[in-house]
């Protein structure tokens, strides 16, 4: 058996509007009934306020929610709760360093690369069967690269959209994608 694992994004926030590095604000309204899972099936959220919320407002009971810190967005030290373009005005530098190179970490928090071994291990780990898990964007593209064997670079390469879900099948090493398919 395998594992057949939903990674769903979170529904749109202002802070993902504004491309601000936050992820504990509240989501906008959500129009879909609720989420079919199926039988026997795990659920997991990012810790972050959005995804609880997201899974929360697709009708999901937060008791049969499990927090999975693996699925965390990448730590943004001092980044948290600022906006991209702020800081691509006052940190030109860091800010480009940080999107060409998958090591580095000038906001004080975790690297792109960190976040991507710690999201593989997570997902190399999963037992057999259905997951669904509700995760932060960044996540999504790493799980994604990972299980597609892609170098680094494919991480912004990706773009995940609200409110949408990519699913992979399959085990460690040999994983399938389907991308995009609309939660609501």
């Amino acid at each position: 058996m395998s594992v057949r694992l939903t990674l769903v994004s979170p529904a749109m926030t202002a802070a993902l509007r504004e491309a601000r590095f936050d992820d504990s604000g509240p989501v906008e309204a959500v129009a879909a009934g609720p989420l079919a899972l199926p039988a026997g099936g795990r659920v997991v959220t990012s810790p972050s306020g959005r995804c609880r919320a997201t899974a929360e407002a697709l009708g999901l009971d937060p008791a049969s929610v499990r927090a999975e810190p693996a699925l965390a967005g990448c730590a943004m030290g001092r980044w948290r709760g600022r906006r991209l373009d702020e800081l691509t005005a006052v940190e030109p530098e860091s800010v480009a360093a940080w999107l060409a190179d998958p090591d580095a970490a000038p906001h004080g928090g975790e690297s792109l690369r960190e976040l991507r071994v710690r999201v593989a291990a997570w997902l190399d780990a999963l037992e057999p069967g259905p997951v669904h898990a509700f995760a932060e964007p960044d996540v999504v593209r790493a799980a994604v690269a990972h299980a597609l064997g892609a170098p680094d670079s494919a991480f912004w390469r990706l773009d995940v959209r609200p409110l949408h879900a990519v699913e992979l099948s399959g085990r460690t090493g040999r994983w399938n994608v389907r991308l995009g398919a609309p939660v609501a």
